[in-house]
């Protein structure tokens, strides 16, 4: 089974917008869920922006390497 393809399945300009939609959904999330934990929105604010960087980075990556695979 040939995996891997040398031309993108989806442009990288789909994938930065789909990388910024999801983390918008994720980062209320993670929001709602440490404000609930922590009992102050304060807190929750603060994990909420902590990991919006990285989790940006690697899901733009985690999107680009399968815009490589081909699974069908």
């Amino acid at each position: 089974m040939d995996v891997w393809k040398g031309r993108p399945r989806s442009s990288a300009t789909r994938s930065v917008l789909k990388t910024l939609s999801w983390r918008i959904t994720a980062s209320i999330d993670t929001f709602l869920i440490a404000w609930f934990v922590t009992g102050t929105p304060w807190m929750g604010g603060s994990i909420a922006l902590g990991e919006i960087l990285t989790k940006l980075i690697w899901y733009y990556l985690h999107e680009r390497i399968w815009a490589h695979i081909n699974v069908e």
